[in-house]
């Protein structure tokens, strides 16, 4: 008979009067892998919160360990052995990979002298507890977000981690890291450590977990045993709806001369010889491991990292790209994956934001741009995209995931561009919002924009793109066309292309 390590009771959670939870009722077993999905705005972040003692549920009952709470503080929380891994990591970048991992322990013991010696010896206990032999000395910035991941573990064994939470744990990694990822949470349940993923990624969640929570509108809608559940079930569960991919519609590209043609673009050390053309109507998938190229290459057609050689030719005229501007004059529009970093103001109101890249268009002849003008085009293209919320005057640091990214793409769509560079434009995002972005980039397509989709989602690249283009080594390896390729075949040549 397995052993509960934590219970969770008939726990409720209003914010100003809106239910965020509503009589959620589950226990997580020791050395158990416990998934958690829903869409953005289920409640899974809520639940999280609560178990790290960060907000205080309004009703229910949590047991740790034996122990019953009403409520948890954040202190209490990490004294029961749980240890939250945000997206981020929580690390400190410009300190080393010892100083990351060992310090913590030697700041908890209220030295006022720091021992360097305990910390590299804490830091080496910990990697040694995942088994990696990451450099002690190397400054963690630096590193692959897979190291990052696994130091943020080695981090959290320290303080003797008897539940992991990792939100979203594989948004950065390539696939060979995800599965080292896997080996390591494996080798934690092995040692009776209970691991708590939280994910979009339904496949991922489905092959490392043990059994299956769903949540939906801040209610629990299915607990079960996650080999008696399906990726078709598990969608219906998270969005009320079946999915159907199939009715996402396929247009061929236009017989026509082609949009864009790129001639032996060249960018040392990152990519070399790279030809290729897209026609109008086109949505052209680009995929490969990370440091593949495939980003750089991106970035110099939207001029943020200018080619060293090469021609770029944009409807028959050769272009010349050495900074934003130069693609945005000629049409060109870069959505980035990093959206919260790169791609918005989070603070600022939804209107801002939209109007961000047509401000001088809107603006009057004195460079004031009215209010009204602003809030009438925001309204439009919130109306346009079916962005959720009550008003374009919210922050967009209100809107759920799959809405940033649709404000992200208004941004850019507002702007009339010829060629759309979406890069990884449904990471972090629910299965229900995947789908409508899909559908949109078909849409767009259709219009006659040129699309170019960089993605290692690879359902994503088979159910969206005409022709795949696979990168290796900073070259184009292998060309694809999509109805002659399945997504085994696909997964097969991408984790095989050593970058």
């Amino acid at each position: 008979m397995r052993e509960e390590l934590i219970r969770v009771e008939h726990v409720s959670k209003y914010f100003a009067g809106v239910k965020a939870l509503d009589d959620v009722s589950f226990s997580i077993n020791r050395g158990e892998i416990r998934g958690l999905v829903g869409e953005n705005g289920s409640g899974k972040s809520t639940m999280i919160k609560i178990i790290a003692g960060v907000y205080e549920p309004d009703r229910g009952d949590i047991y740790i360990n034996g122990k019953h709470y009403k409520r948890l503080t954040p202190i209490a929380s990490i004294q029961e052995g749980i240890q939250v891994i945000y997206q981020d990591f929580s690390l400190f970048p410009n300190l080393t990979v010892a100083e990351n991992i060992g310090i913590n322990r030697v700041i908890s013991k209220g030295g006022r002298v720091v021992n360097w010696k305990e910390v590299y010896e804490s830091a080496k206990e910990g990697l040694s507890r995942v088994g990696t032999d990451i450099s002690l000395d190397a400054i963690t910035g630096k590193l692959p977000a897979a190291d990052r991941q696994i130091i943020a573990i080695a981090r959290a064994l320290l303080e003797d981690a008897r539940l992991i939470i990792m939100d979203e744990p594989t948004t950065a990694l390539t696939q060979r890291e995800i599965q080292y990822l896997f080996k390591t949470i494996k080798d934690l349940k092995k040692q009776g450590i209970s691991i708590l993923f939280v994910s979009h990624k339904l496949n991922e969640v489905k092959e490392i977990s043990d059994s299956v929570l769903i949540f939906r509108d801040g209610k629990k809608v299915l607990d079960q045993e996650a080999e008696e559940l399906d990726i078709k079930t598990m969608e219906y569960y998270m969005t009320g709806r079946r999915i159907d991919t199939s009715s996402i519609a396929y247009s061929e590209p236009e017989e026509a001369p082609p949009l864009l043609k790129v001639k032996n673009l060249n960018l040392n050390p990152y990519f070399s010889g790279i030809s290729f053309e897209l026609k109008p109507k086109e949505v052209l998938g680009i995929t490969g491991l990370l440091g593949s190229g495939r980003t750089e290459l991106a970035l110099s057609l939207f001029g943020e990292l200018p080619a060293e050689s090469g021609e770029i030719w944009l409807e028959g005229k050769e272009i010349f790209i050495r900074r934003n501007q130069d693609a945005i004059k000629e049409g060109i529009a870069y959505v980035p994956e990093d959206r919260i970093n790169e791609g918005l103001f989070l603070e600022q109101p939804i209107s801002d934001n939209l109007i961000v890249t047509i401000a001088d268009y809107l603006a009057s002849k004195l460079g004031i741009i009215s209010n009204q003008a602003k809030l009438k085009t925001a309204e439009e293209w919130v109306d346009r995209l079916e962005i959720k919320t009550p008003s374009v005057e919210n922050p967009v640091s209100s809107l759920s995931g799959g809405n940033q990214q649709r404000v992200v793409l208004a941004k850019w769509l507002a702007s009339n561009p010829k060629l759309l560079i979406l890069n990884g434009p449904t990471v972090g995002v629910d299965v229900g919002s995947k789908t409508a972005i899909h559908e949109l980039i078909r849409d767009l397509a259709k219009q006659g924009m040129g699309i170019i989709l960089i993605s290692d989602d690879i359902p994503e690249l088979i159910q969206t793109c005409n022709r795949i283009l696979l990168m290796r080594n900073g070259k184009i390896a292998e060309e694809f066309q999509r109805e002659k390729v399945n997504e085994e075949e696909l997964h097969r040549h991408l984790v095989a292309a050593k970058s």
